[in-house]
């Protein structure tokens, strides 16, 4: 539903078939588009009008839905987290690699315009190198409609898994990807949804540079006062909303029933919105490099240097998530993948598991599974 309108705003984008376990959805998407549907994952990989399939499927299908889709000789678009273990992401990568197909984890965060165009400035070499990275949001992701499994962290839920892969791949792409080290403390503080709920964690990458990350999903401080107002998704935002989360969750009676209200907000039982008229966004972000700083925003980046600043406004394309379709294309028809390939989505997925590790253990975990971003000025083996 999020990409939808970026994919309908995309002339280079015919969406020809369908598959959902929902007879709703299959029917709407056969009256909106005229094109064939399916229930089993297996049936659209066969179909061989398909070119690339996008999997939008719960975390924990993921590598099932990939695997098929790799066997099938299809390119895949998969939905952030690549998987919920790193045994799975490998088998994942693996398999895409065998079968000589690509595989894009997104979309995420790190495709946003603003962050784009903060990476090309990066790489364009006028600041210099990365030095430090904050980045912080606060959001009511928790108190929102939820599956019980999405309340289960083994099962991929809280917002390690949905939320921090975002704000690591972003600062991955920014501060070069090849993470050393990662030191977290996570928060669990809500007994009725009883896993993370928020994090801090210390990203320390090789040649240098470090970002420090924070997150809170509890539904108090919205951090989109400091992006004007414009929502995560692109929207404009009314602060005379707030608590609305908690008010509608506190109307919900059961796990049962707040699992109906989620499959509600699916495609073919809500509106398509039109597209957003800023970029998406994660919050607020500042890069430190050694000439400046770079202030993301959901319109473009301010760039503070010595004697001056401006705003720079990153284009609009196609909608917010333009970059990704347009990265999906580039790959399958230019084999030009982006940064976020399968080994990055394995990368990242490394640091999420190393910042549950690190609360865990109090201590500093190292990574092994990093790769680099593309392009990069971080300097160091960066």
């Amino acid at each position: 539903m999020l990409t939808l309108p970026s994919l309908l705003a995309d002339e280079r984008v015919k969406l020809i078939a369908a598959c959902a376990p929902r007879a709703s959805s299959r029917a709407a998407f056969e009256k909106e588009f005229g094109g064939r549907t399916y229930d089993r994952v297996e049936d659209i990989c066969a179909d061989p009008d398909v070119e690339a399939v996008y999997i939008a499927t719960p975390h924990q299908m993921h590598v099932d839905h990939v695997s098929i889709a790799a066997r099938a000789g299809k390119h895949v678009l998969v939905e952030k987290p690549l998987a919920i273990s790193l045994e799975d992401g490998i088998k994942m990568v693996e398999a895409c690699e065998q079968a000589g197909v690509q595989l894009i984890v997104g979309p995420s965060h790190s495709f946003d315009g603003a962050v784009s165009l903060a990476h090309d400035i990066i790489q364009s070499g006028k600041v210099g190198r990365v030095r430090m990275i904050q980045a912080l949001n606060y959001t009511d992701f928790l108190y929102r409609p939820r599956r019980p499994e999405e309340l289960v962290t083994a099962e991929g839920g809280g917002v390690i898994f949905s939320q921090a892969v975002h704000q690591l791949d972003i600062v991955r792409l920014l501060g070069g990807g090849m993470v050393k080290t990662i030191t977290a403390a996570t928060g669990n503080w809500d007994p009725e949804r009883s896993t993370e709920g928020a994090y801090s964690a210390l990203v320390c990458f090789e040649g240098g540079a470090f970002a420090s990350l924070t997150y809170s999903g509890y539904a108090h401080f919205d951090s989109d006062v400091w992006q004007d107002w414009v929502g995560e998704l692109g929207y404009p935002k009314d602060p005379a909303n707030y608590g609305q989360a908690r008010i509608a969750l506190s109307k919900v009676s059961s796990p049962q029933e707040e699992a109906a209200l989620k499959s509600g907000r699916t495609y073919g039982e809500t509106p398509v919105r039109p597209p957003a008229p800023h970029h998406e966004h994660f919050g607020p972000i500042v890069v430190s490099c050694e000439g400046g700083d770079l202030r993301i925003t959901a319109d473009g980046v301010w760039l503070h240097g010595d004697f001056e600043q401006k705003f720079i406004p990153a284009p609009m394309h196609a909608g917010p998530r333009s970059e990704v379709v347009s990265a999906l294309i580039s790959a399958v028809h230019l084999n030009a993948p982006p940064s976020q390939t399968g080994r990055w989505g394995l990368a990242t997925l490394e640091a999420c598991h190393a910042i549950l590790q690190s609360a865990e253990t109090a201590g500093t975990v190292k990574l092994v599974h990093q790769i680099p971003s593309k392009e990069t000025n971080t300097g160091g083996n960066s």
